[in-house]
């Protein structure tokens, strides 16, 4: 009886061991980023979170996966300098929205491409809703609205001017929908026509 109680600890022990080193491997790839974005001359502004405990958030929502195992989040990230902060960061924000929309282009290009595989439609179709989606991307940026800041710091550069990073995060599913929403649009003012099916084709 003894010895089974001591093969159980040992057997907990190590378990939690193991847990402590995979938690301990994340802690420590957060901590090694916000040591180089220091290092670098990055920082926070007072009352914000600490540059780690932000890196940290973006790290966790990329970590999310839905049913399917597929993301639930889209990181989208920039920088701008400009002569002061807000105008940097209003800059920079921008750019961010437009990298989450380039992103989500990318995304239905790849699903669109897949329903001609599948045989869900035509080439015609797939060609004439890509070259909609590649030609969004500003609307599809607009569409977005409001996204998840999940990292947000700056640095003086050596002209005095300020360099603001910022990191969003926005929902996969959300996202899609949008720019479908966009698209659809954008097809039905050009006069074409618009595949009924297409939301339950691409699964939005």
């Amino acid at each position: 009886m003894k010895r089974i109680y001591i093969i159980a600890v040992s057997v907990l022990m190590a378990c939690s061991a193991a847990f402590t080193y995979a938690a301990d491997k994340v802690d420590h790839a957060t901590a090694k980023e916000a040591k180089r974005l220091e290092k670098e001359g990055w920082t926070v502004r007072p009352g914000a979170l600490p540059l780690e405990s932000q890196l940290q958030k973006s790290y966790d929502l990329q970590r999310k996966v839905d049913d399917d195992m597929y993301p639930m989040y889209i990181i989208g990230e920039a920088t701008s300098v400009g002569q002061n902060y807000d105008a940097a960061k209003t800059a920079a924000t921008s750019l961010a929205m437009n990298n989450l929309a380039g992103q989500i282009q990318t995304e239905l290009t790849a699903l669109i491409e897949n329903t001609v595989v599948n045989k869900q439609l035509t080439s015609e179709e797939a060609v004439s809703i890509s070259e909609t989606v590649m030609s969004s991307k500003t609307l599809i940026s607009q569409s977005l609205g409001r996204t998840m800041p999940v990292v947000e710091c700056y640095r003086i550069n050596a002209k005095k001017n300020t360099e603001v990073l910022i990191r969003v995060a926005y929902s996969v599913k959300k996202a899609k929908q949008q720019a479908m929403k966009v698209v659809k649009q954008e097809l039905e003012r050009k006069g074409e026509k618009v595949n009924d099916q297409l939301d339950e084709l691409l699964g939005l």
